[in-house]
């Protein structure tokens, strides 16, 4: 009892519509333009029942709404593009990135501008702010500043929120990608007649060599490897108008059928095997064939001059022979064509019959089903695979050669044997001696529907616009092997193949034989009938036909086709007349021209049946006798003569093409026995028994069981008729000799057969759900109940007449007990008068039970409308068919189980049919059905859900198709009947399953219930039956039918209210009642999903998309358009939002962070199992039944992340239709009604609604066109592929369904799926198939993913809303708003469209008026990530994001500044925001950030009510600063190419935020990232030390805690530099001031982390030491804080590091550095300046030289820049002032003597390094080098601002100072050096010989020039004049003397280590070392007396 509701959409959404199912009689179509009928009028009944079945209305149900289920949603339709019209392009920053190619030009251009940086720290501020200043804003947004309640604010916000939002979400959601849906039933096709595929063949010319006569041709198909023909002949021929007149006298007018030249060929079976034969034939002519061929062997046509008279000759003879002969024919000539060959090659074709191709332009593809046909019902051989004619290029080929025709070789056989002959390469037929001729063929795919067509019967096919038109003859085909098609058209053909005839043994002379071959309808010669077609240029007709003559031959072979029409019914004396005949061929006197020599004949019927197939006949030698044609000639008769004495001579073949005779002997009989009942004439003839009446019912039941042994082939093609037959015998039982005979069981019992046999031969034509495709469509099309009244005659069906006479009689047949024809089951009728109304349920009975009006009334005629007729007894087919179901068993149940579908099918045509031509349809349900009726359904469908349950494990193939039919049925069934009573026949079914269930966890049963369940949902009225509008009270009654939602009384009580809420939104007992399929859908859906239930893993995908197809086809439905009815729909599915919280923890994590981060942070404990979200009656209700399942919930509701992780989590695919399932029901459910519910959720249940809308962000995030592109590839599709595969892999094989798909997909040619009525269905389909979409495409595609994202978001930001409301309205709970404001930012995060973000921006400025201490007192994190994300989207490029942000912004400052008259909290978040911004963000554009900065300026400017407060000058202050970063940033990004540049920029941004700790931090780890991607490690650790003490700096400030650095001096172990962190200047903020240092870093663990980082990157950067120096003040926070497992880490990295010093000895390095001088204007503020740079070790100068020289020839121009090749100091005046000049020398660390002590080991040598040395040779002259004596050396050491390593990589040089060396210092340090090297390389250890000897060749080698002997004889032969030389003289002369000593050791050294092999040259080296030493003695022991006087001095003295 729904509640009243007004009418209207709300109405409809209640009630079933009155007009829901009507049954349709539509015309069938016609291919022809008349029907194809018998001509004559009155034929017998067979006849007319077939031709009615091939001629009457189709008769189909129609369920007006059925394109409304879920089966046809318009998702997986082409209806989805529809659907996504007009939808609005949605702007993304993301899409609108700068073209690339313009951007880099303006980077060019940034590049080629002055590269100032301005001195002043941070650039000038009059300039930046006069920039500011000329700015454009962007538009105010208007009433901004008013002062407006809060309502109101979020009153106009949903205004703007809710307008113009996109009406359905699924039509923005691609559609799930799944195997056909399983609920889709596909209208099955249409009944038609078979083609196969089709070839058009045009014959175009014949031409021969000579023109002297006629020449007829024919064309036909033969199959080598089946040995036979297949295909009628087709007759043609090409002769000129001037030659046919040649036989003027024998020819009528021909008619235009016969003048064809084209014929379409039909091949169902293509194969290798198929030529296309081509035989001639010409005018009869005295000589045999050779003669006859002869001319056309030897005339050339270039000859015709030569042989002028020659021809004219031959043409005269050929004249006489036409005028003779003419009606005769001989055989010619031949050839063939391999078919295959023209079809597969371009060309390529065999040279057999020398064809030469052309081909025609390509043709287009077009497989269609029309040329396919069905496909063919038998899988073909493999060989025949590849063999398709539907898409080759039409070929037009010229045929050369033909081949004389044989007199001896006519037959087929011979034929067979030619053409395999002729597949060979070494062909006996190449041998023979061609005739010469061109015939023109074009050989194409036939076109769908050519114009101008005749059928075999000469019927025209549609369209023929032009009867005068050359018509196409369409070629009957003879198939190679059956075909199972039922028959459609009238079709009545007979062929008569005359094989051979021996005259042998014949006396008298008969040597040119013919035989004249006639179909008589009595003995007269007039009773010929014309009925034998005519061949080419004749009439369409003729009375008789002749077959060629083999000249002189006694025995000839035939190849005459003759075709016959036959008459419709044929009588006892129509039989076929052959005559033979002589014919003379010379014309001799009183000869006559045709002489008989012989007749036989062969009766049509044999006991009524056609005869057809081999005869062998004998022939009379005179005229038959009188009433011959009864009786076969086989008969000898009395006084006959006959040749050979009455032995066979003649061979013929009869081969009949009818869809009148079944030609098999069951269908005949049966057929008869049907019409003899209707006739009622006994005794009954059949073959040659007689049936008396008192035993056709014996015959009758036999016939109907034989009905099994009868052929496939013809049941098939009478499939029609015999079902009718076999229905009509059900429905209106017969009455023989006065008894009712029920027929029910027989009947059933062999409909089961037959449709197991069609099953099982016919596997390939089924449909994925198993039904045969013949079957189907018979049900759908062709069943109807028989009309009351019988067909015709008087009617001895048991008319209610005459068993009114005998109620009692009839009653005992008709007991229930008796029906099935099996007395053991007993059972009494309840009343006569129950159990007869129970039977005669039709319209003659008014509703009263009197039945009196219908005493003896004759029957009307099969047409009659139903319910005109007098009442029959008619039994309801589908109650007979359900009893006889349900008592069936055994075998015959066995077989209805496997087909069940079709007796379900045709169950509820039944009832359909029933209802509607009884005008029940109006009556109330529960009234409809007799109450036997429907426990019979009850009982069959408890047996069938038995059956699933107990035998999926055995039989899954059967089982799956038995509950796929069964749910069908049940659909069905919901239309017409009570559905209170199928609501229980589904629940029957569900406790049967879910108690197996509960004994065995099996995935398999779930997935069946699952499909069963799918289907039942999927129909139309769906939403109805769920009772939508019923408010939720427990019901009065516990039948689900019944739905008493009694008074909706004003007085709730409140606890009654909340109870409601809660049970809405619970799958509590009250709401599965309520919403039945509604909650069988949701149990399912929370059962599979359940984190327990871990064998149900691969059906979450199933299950999902279960609900998913279920939403999205509601979505799309025009019935729930109206928001408030989609509202009533949505809250069918309120429970499903507790579902998917419950299934949080095992969604896919879209958005890529850790998933316990992302997900759990909620952050309150469990409350225990009052917080389950759904019910545990859930649980124990599922199965309808008491008991509790293993189901049940976990309790606690946030489970950790990490124990929920073990079950797996969802596939990102099932998890985002989950979620969008989530966002319809939350977009379409009544706001107020969510509002309540929200209010009453704890919260943690509310965060963890927050956590899963913060998924659905992420999830639905817009992936941006880019992406799309991308993922245009492969790689998407194998991954799909691969899951597909691993999902069936788990579910072990759930797929015998899909294996029948994939059957049905199919492999044979013949079952190359028949696309044809998922045309309009399977688009969809394709984006799976193909991949590489077009550019539209993918635009759409970007453009419906942009649409997705915005109506997603915005549907978060609605529900977000209703949270904050219900926090508003509660006053409690604020502490979710944390959550709601992390949702809000993650989506501000996130790609997002501007049309979201405006109202994003507009919900957050409403949520930060709401609750303004939420953001600055207690979320200050938030605060920050507010300030980034509003920041950001200032410097969109879009104008609306710009001018909601900026908006924001200024909000933010106002608010701030309103609850402390400072805003330093947002001062420095937005200053901290816009660095981290520049930074890290790589398409950053300044001009935008500038514009918004410009408006949050105005918007101060016109702020009255702040107008009096510093609030505005404040503003201003910031946003200059802001500006002035911004600027820095601008130049960073011109320099972005140039990595020195960049960080020079970035080291002084951070100096200038030396008052701002913690932006100078950001800037300094941007600089560390900066580095680190440049590998610069030692840098990056530089940098992090930096931030450290810095950190360090201010921690000492705030806290006083011993074991922490006391700020920066800590750091000077590791590095010099760190001091200049240290915080001492005035301006310095104190860090406990608001806002200051609140960063993360600005902690003892943000300490202990920055820390960290430096050592690991100084250990990639090798500097081990460095490390040690960092763990120093790392090691005492960890003792202090007692952290065992920290230090124990520590002590192991130090471990490594030590052991990494020791392992590397030697083998280290650091850096190589570089002094670089740069010159030049273009520089801007570079110029004059000199850095050293810091290179990677191992750097050569070219390298450096190349880069930079490379860098800044792209800046200015290749031309513009030079490098100066020397080291001298450079003179500015000298150089061209338009060029760039740098300078670069190679500097080494410079150290003084004392410094020596200190630095030891390599690292000592490069670290901490501040001055560097390089030296340049030069002589007083100018020259670099000179002799000796003249070479002067200068030494430049340069001191730089801070030490190497530093935070950047090139420092400035700041001091600079000179040595110059004279020439005998140089000779001095020449000296030292090789005495250095002499003394390494002797005690190198280990020895290396080599090096050694190197060394030593250098020093005391002969050929060494400028080497010792002559330094020392240059600088120490004399005395120096000058005595401030002296020291040096005797400096060199003790090195000297150093040098000797080391030569010797080194000697001894070598000594010991060569070989014998080298004895000699270590003789040569010392013979070496004494010349040296000879020459060298004089001069080391004179020595200075000047220098040694003192001493002496003082020793005299002594």
């Amino acid at each position: 009892h729904p509640p009243i509701v007004e009418s209207g959409p709300l109405r409809d959404l209640i009630e079933f519509p009155p007009d829901d199912i009507e049954v349709i009689h539509t015309p069938r179509e016609c291919r022809t333009v008349a029907q194809a009928v018998p001509e004559e009028g009155d034929t017998d009944a067979h006849v007319k029942d077939s031709v009615r079945s091939y001629t009457e209305d189709w008769a189909i149900v129609n369920r007006k709404y059925h394109k409304l289920g879920t089966g046809f949603n318009p998702n997986t339709l082409d209806k989805q593009k529809e659907r996504q019209k007009g939808l609005p392009k949605q702007v993304f920053e993301a899409d609108e990135m700068p073209d690339s190619s313009s951007y880099q030009d303006d980077q060019d251009d940034l590049k080629r501008r002055s590269m100032s940086i301005d001195d002043t720290p941070r650039g000038s501020w009059a300039c930046s702010i006069f920039d500011l200043k000329n700015s454009l804003p962007d538009a105010l947004l208007p009433h901004l500043l008013d002062r407006a309640p809060n309502e109101e604010i979020d009153r106009h916000n949903e205004e703007h929120r809710k307008a113009n939002r996109h009406r359905e979400l699924f039509a923005l959601h691609p559609a799930l990608d799944e195997e056909e849906p399983i609920e889709r039933h596909c209208v099955p096709e249409v009944p038609k007649e078979h083609f196969g595929q089709r070839l058009l063949v045009k014959c175009l010319s014949l031409k021969f060599e000579i023109e002297i006569e006629p020449i007829f041709a024919s064309l036909a198909l033969y199959d080598v490897k089946e040995k036979k023909k297949i295909s009628e002949n087709f007759f043609f021929d090409l002769n000129s108008e001037q030659t046919k007149g040649m036989l003027r006298p024998h020819i009528q007018t021909a008619a235009i059928s016969t003048l064809a030249r084209s014929a379409i060929f039909s091949i169902t079976y293509p194969s290798q095997d198929v030529f296309l034969v081509i035989k001639l034939e010409k005018v009869l002519q005295q000589g045999d064939i050779g003669e006859c061929a002869e001319p056309y062997m030897v005339f050339k046509e270039s000859d015709a001059a030569k042989n002028k008279e020659k021809l004219e000759k031959l043409r005269g003879q050929s004249e006489q022979f036409c005028q003779r002969l003419g009606r005769y024919r001989m055989p010619f000539a031949w050839t063939a064509i391999h078919l295959m060959n023209i079809v597969n090659s371009a060309g390529s074709l065999e040279r057999d019959t020398e064809l030469e191709m052309k081909r025609k332009g390509s043709w287009s593809e077009r497989r269609n089903s029309s040329i396919m046909g069905r496909r063919s019902l038998e899988r073909t051989t493999t060989g025949d695979e590849s063999c398709s004619l539907t898409g080759f290029r039409p070929a037009t080929l010229t045929i050369t050669n033909f081949f004389k025709q044989e007199g001896d070789r006519l037959s087929d056989e011979d034929l067979y044997k030619f053409l395999a002959d002729m597949r060979r390469p070494s062909s006996v037929l190449r041998r023979l001696r061609p005739i010469t001729a061109q015939l023109k063929l074009d050989i194409s795919p036939a076109p769908e529907n050519p114009h101008y067509c005749l059928t075999p019967d000469l019927l025209q096919v549609k369209p023929y616009p032009d009867s005068r038109v050359r018509p196409t003859r369409e070629i009957l085909e003879f198939p190679a092997r059956d075909v199972y098609v039922p028959n459609t058209t009238y079709r009545n053909l007979l062929y008569v193949n005359p094989q051979s005839l021996n005259f042998a043994n014949r006396q008298g002379s008969a040597r040119n034989i013919t035989v004249k071959v006639q179909f008589m309808n009595g003995e007269d010669p007039n009773n010929a009938m014309p009925v034998i077609f005519g061949k080419s240029s004749c009439a369409d007709f003729a009375k008789e036909a002749y077959t060629a003559v083999v000249y002189h031959n006694r025995s000839p072979d035939f190849h005459d086709e003759v075709k016959i029409k036959l008459p419709a019914s044929l009588s006892d004396h129509h039989h076929i007349l052959f005559t033979f005949y002589h014919v003379s061929c010379q014309q001799k006197q009183n000869t006559p021209l045709e002489t008989p020599v012989g007749y036989t004949w062969i009766p049509m019927l044999q006991n009524g049946r056609l005869r057809t197939g081999h005869f062998c006949l004998p022939v009379s030698l005179e005229k038959p006798p009188q009433s011959y044609s009864v009786l076969s000639p086989d008969v000898p008769l009395p006084g006959m003569k006959w040749v050979d004495n009455h032995r066979g001579v003649f061979n013929v073949e009869v081969v009949s093409v009818s869809t009148i005779h079944t030609q098999d002997q069951y269908l005949d009989k049966f057929f008869a026995l049907v019409h003899a009942l209707d006739e009622h004439m006994f005794p009954v003839r059949i073959g040659d028994m007689r049936i008396m009446e008192n035993n056709l019912e014996a015959e009758l039941k036999s016939s109907i069981a034989a009905l099994n042994s009868s052929q496939l082939e013809p049941v098939v093609r009478f499939l029609h008729l015999l079902l009718d037959k076999l229905v009509l015998l059900v429905v209106r039982p017969p009455v023989i000799a006065g008894q009712i005979v029920n027929l029910g069981q027989a009947s059933f019992e062999v409909m089961a057969s037959i449709v197991n046999r069609l099953h099982k031969y016919l596997d390939t034509s089924q449909d994925m759900h198993g039904r045969n495709g013949l079957l189907s469509s018979y049900i759908h099309y062709v069943f109807r109940l028989p009309s009351p009244g019988g067909l015709g005659g008087s009617v001895h069906y048991a008319t209610m007449a005459r068993s009114a006479v005998r109620p009692a009689s009839l009653n005992l047949n008709r007991s229930r007990s008796l029906s099935n024809s099996n007395p053991d089951i007993s059972g009494t009728p309840t009343s006569p008068d129950d159990e007869v109304r129970s039977i005669i349920g039709s319209k003659g009975l008014d509703r009263s039970n009197s039945w009196v009006h219908t005493m003896g009334c004759k029957s009307a005629p099969w047409g009659s409308s139903p319910g005109s007729a007098p009442e029959t007894m008619q039994v309801l087919f589908h109650e007979e068919l359900a009893l006889q179901w349900v008592v069936s068993s055994g075998s015959v149940r066995e077989g209805a189980l496997q087909q069940a579908w079709f007796f379900f099918e045709l169950m509820v045509k039944s009832i359909i049919y029933h209802l509607y031509f009884t005008d029940r349809l109006e009556s109330p349900r529960k009234n409809r059905f007799p109450e036997r009726f429907m426990d019979d359904i009850t009982a069959l469908v408890s047996t069938i859900a038995g059956d699933i349950v107990s035998r999926f494990q055995k039989d899954l193939e059967l089982v799956e198709r038995l509950n796929t039919s069964l749910a069908f049925f049940l659909n069905d069934l919901l239309s017409v009947m009570d559905r209170g009573f199928v609501f229980t026949l589904i629940r029957a079914y569900w406790k049967q399953v879910s108690t197996k269930l509960y004994a065995l966890q099996n995935p398999t049963l779930e997935s069946l219930r699952l499909d069963f369940l799918r289907i039942v949902c999927s129909h139309e009225h769906y939403v109805t039956l769920n009772l939508p509008c019923s408010l939720l009270t427990p019901p009065a009654s516990p039948s689900p039918s019944v739905s008493s939602a009694t008074s909706q009384s004003s007085g709730f009580s409140t606890h009654v209210q909340d109870q409601k809420i809660a049970n809405m939104f619970e799958l509590s007992v009250p709401f599965r009642e309520q919403h039945f399929l509604a909650g069988l859908v949701l149990s399912e859906l929370s059962v599979i999903l359940d984190p327990d239930n871990e064998g149900m893993f691969g059906l979450h995908k199933k299950v999902v998309s279960v609900v998913h197809n279920l939403l999205s086809s509601h979505d799309s439905d025009p019935r729930y358009a109206d928001p408030e009815v989609k509202a009533r729909v949505a809250m069918l599915y309120l429970p499903l939002i507790g579902i998917v919280m419950e299934t949080l923890p095992q969604l896919h994590d879209f958005t890529g962070g850790p998933q316990g981060a992302a997900m759990g942070s909620s952050g309150e404990e469990a409350e225990g199992e009052g917080n389950s979200l759904i019910s545990q009656t859930v649980a124990m209700a599922i199965a309808g039944t008491s008991t509790p399942t293993p189901m049940s919930r976990p309790s606690s509701f946030l489970l950790n992340s990490q124990a929920s992780r073990q079950h797996g989590s969802f596939s990102a695919e099932s998890s985002r239709s989950l979620l969008i399932c989530l966002l319809w029901v939350l977009k379409n459910a009544d706001e107020l009604v969510l509002q309540k519910w929200f209010t009453d959720l704890s919260v943690s249940q509310l965060n963890r609604l927050l956590d899963l809308l913060y998924l659905c962000v992420s999830c639905f995030e817009y992936k941006g066109k880019k992406a799309f592109e991308r993922m245009n590839s492969l790689t998407f599709k194998k991954s799909k592929d691969m899951k597909a595969k691993l999902e069936e892999a788990i579910l072990g094989s759930i797929g015998a369904r899909q294996e029948m798909v994939r059957r049905s997909r199919g492999h044979a040619f013949g079952s190359q799926e028949n696309l044809r009525w998922r045309k309009d269905m399977t688009h969809w389909r394709q984006n799976s198939e193909k991949m590489d979409k077009t550019r539209a495409e993918l635009e759409h595609e970007a453009l419906i993913d942009g649409n997705l994202a915005t109506e997603a978001n915005l549907i978060i930001l609605d529900t977000l809303e209703i949270v904050v409301q219900t926090v508003s309205v509660t006053e409690s709970k604020e502490s979710i708003l944390g959550g709601v404001l992390k949702v809000l930012l993650h989506s501000m995060a996130c790609n997002q469209s501007a049309l979201y973000l405006q109202h994003c921006f507009a919900t957050q400025r409403a949520l930060v008026s709401k609750f303004p201490e939420l953001l600055f007192e207690e979320e200050t994190e938030q605060c920050a990530d507010l300030c980034l994300r509003l920041l950001r989207s200032c410097s969109s490029s879009i104008s609306t994001i710009r001018a909601h942000a900026s908006a924001s912004l200024y909000l933010l400052m106002r608010q701030n500044f309103e609850i402390g008259n400072n805003f330093a909290r947002v001062k420095m978040q937005v200053t901290m925001s816009l660095s981290s911004l520049v930074g890290t963000s790589q398409n950053f554009n300044e001009e935008f950030l500038r514009r918004s900065l410009k408006t949050i300026l105005t918007y101060a400017e016109e702020d009255l009510e702040l107008r009096e407060t510093t609030f505005p000058d404040q503003v201003q202050d910031l946003v200059f600063n802001l500006h002035m970063i911004l600027s820095d940033t601008v130049k960073m990004k011109e320099h972005q190419e140039d990595p020195e540049m960049l960080i020079d920029l970035m080291y002084r941004i951070a100096k200038g935020y030396q008052t701002s700790p913690d932006l100078r931090l950001t800037w300094l780890q941007n600089m560390a990232g900066k580095h680190s991607e440049r590998n610069n490690h030692a840098e990056a650790a530089q940098c992090l030390v930096h931030s450290a003490a810095l950190v360090a700096e201010y921690l000492s400030m705030l806290e006083d805690r011993k074991y922490l650095p006391v700020g920066c001096v800590t750091f000077q172990n590791i590095s010099s530099n760190v001091l200049e962190e240290s915080a001492v200047s005035d301006d310095v903020v104190s860090p406990d001031e608001e806002g200051i240092c609140s960063g993360k870093y600005f902690t003892e663990i943000g300490l202990v982390g920055l820390l960290e980082q430096a050592a690991s990157s100084f250990s990639m950067a090798g500097m081990y030491e460095a490390v040690n120096e960092v763990y120093k003040v790392l090691i005492p926070i960890h003792e202090a804080n007692r952290d065992a497992k920290k230090l124990a880490t520590i002590h192991g990295k130090l471990q490594e590091a030590f052991g990494k010093i020791v392992h590397q000895d030697g083998k280290r390095m650091f850096g190589t550095y570089f002094r670089v001088g740069i010159y030049g204007s273009k520089f801007g503020d570079l110029d004059e300046q000199e850095f050293v740079y810091k290179e990677p070790a191992i750097t050569k100068l070219a390298e450096i030289s190349h880069r930079l020289e490379g860098f800044y020839g792209e800046r200015f121009g290749e031309d513009q820049v030079e490098v100066i090749k020397d080291s001298n100091p450079v003179d500015k005046c000298k150089l061209d002032p338009n060029k760039a000049f740098i300078q670069i020398t190679y500097v080494e660390p410079y150290f003084d003597t004392y410094e020596m002590k200190d630095r030891i080991t390599y690292f000592d040598k490069n670290y901490n390094l501040r001055r560097f040395v390089y030296c340049t040779p030069f002589t007083l002259d100018g020259r670099a080098h000179g002799d000796l004596h003249e070479q002067f050396k200068r030494k430049t050491i340069l001191t730089t601002s801070h030490a190497f390593p530093y935070i950047k990589t090139r420092i400035n040089i700041i001091h600079k100072e000179e040595i110059i060396s004279t020439p005998i210092e140089v000779a001095i340090e020449d000296m030292q050096k090789k005495t250095q090297e002499l003394a390494f390389a002797t005690h190198q250890d280990p020895a290396d010989a080599k090096m050694l000897q190197m060394v030593l060749q250098g020093s005391v080698g002969t050929t060494v020039n400028q080497g010792p002997l002559e330094v020392a004889q240059v600088f120490l032969s004399e005395i120096p004049s000058d005595p401030k030389l002296y020291r040096h003289h005797n400096k060199l002369r003790l090195c000297f003397k150093d040098f000797t000593k080391r030569c010797e050791d080194a000697l001894r050294k070598n000594k010991s280590l060569i070989g014998p092999d080298q004895k000699e040259y270590q003789r040569e080296l010392e013979r070496n070392y004494h010349r040296l030493k000879e020459a060298l003695q004089p001069l080391i022991n004179r020595k200075i007396p000047q220098l040694y006087k003192p001493v002496l001095q003082v020793n005299s003295h002594r």
